[in-house]
């Protein structure tokens, strides 16, 4: 019963995330409580230097943020449809962003080419350890990858009550994945967990280190 759960749920979320990408904004907006640019923003000020790379960009709200921030950005996902909501983003704030289509795994750039890596509310591709292989090679010796794991709303009500629910039955805590923190450290990380209030809400941040 289990494994068919979690085959459901990742078949659910595929389809959110290529054919109804469309409906991503929406739902995103309502689960949140009207936050979820806000809670992806949590991580900027955790970035270090000014080539940022985007681990499944989204729709490109953070892109936007970053290069309107003054960063150096590049856009990293699979999805063409997510890029093509992204790209749309960036047209309208009159951006212009690197977009790539590729997979974490095997992250399609020179070693040492970005100064931090980012990525909000991922999939479990995150822990894989491919990815953090990959993404520690991308990053410089000093280098350093930032992940906005989940957020929290802090108000009473129907609809904090069903995501609060909707994160026990995706197995999601107040922690790393299982197993996590032992594959960033594998992987040359030095992970650092920590909260971050966004109002009444509460973003759960993992920023790792490399080479410490």
């Amino acid at each position: 019963m289990r494994r068919l759960w979690w085959g459901f749920l990742r078949f659910a979320f595929r389809l959110f995330y290529n054919q109804f990408a469309w409906t991503y904004d929406f739902v995103a907006w309502v689960v949140s409580l009207g936050q979820w640019k806000a809670w992806g923003r949590t991580t900027i000020p955790h970035l270090r230097g000014e080539r940022v790379l985007e681990l499944a960009h989204g729709p490109g709200h953070l892109l936007v943020a970053m290069a309107g921030r003054g960063l150096s950005p590049v856009g990293l996902d699979l999805s063409p449809y997510m890029a093509r909501l992204t790209r749309r983003q960036l047209r309208k704030a009159g951006l212009t962003v690197p977009l790539v289509r590729a997979r974490a795994q095997a992250l399609p750039f020179q070693d040492g080419c970005f100064d931090s890596a980012v990525a909000t509310f991922p999939a479990e591709f995150i822990v894989a350890q491919a990815t953090l292989r990959e993404t520690a090679r991308v990053l410089e010796p000093d280098g350093k990858l930032v992940v906005a794991l989940g957020a929290l709303p802090g108000r009473r009500g129907p609809i904090p009550s069903f995501i609060r629910w909707l994160y026990r039955i995706t197995e999601q805590r107040d922690m790393l994945p299982k197993g996590g923190e032992a594959l960033l450290r594998r992987a040359g990380f030095s992970p650092r967990v920590q909260w971050e209030t966004v109002g009444q809400s509460r973003v759960l941040l993992v920023t790792s280190e490399k080479g410490q």
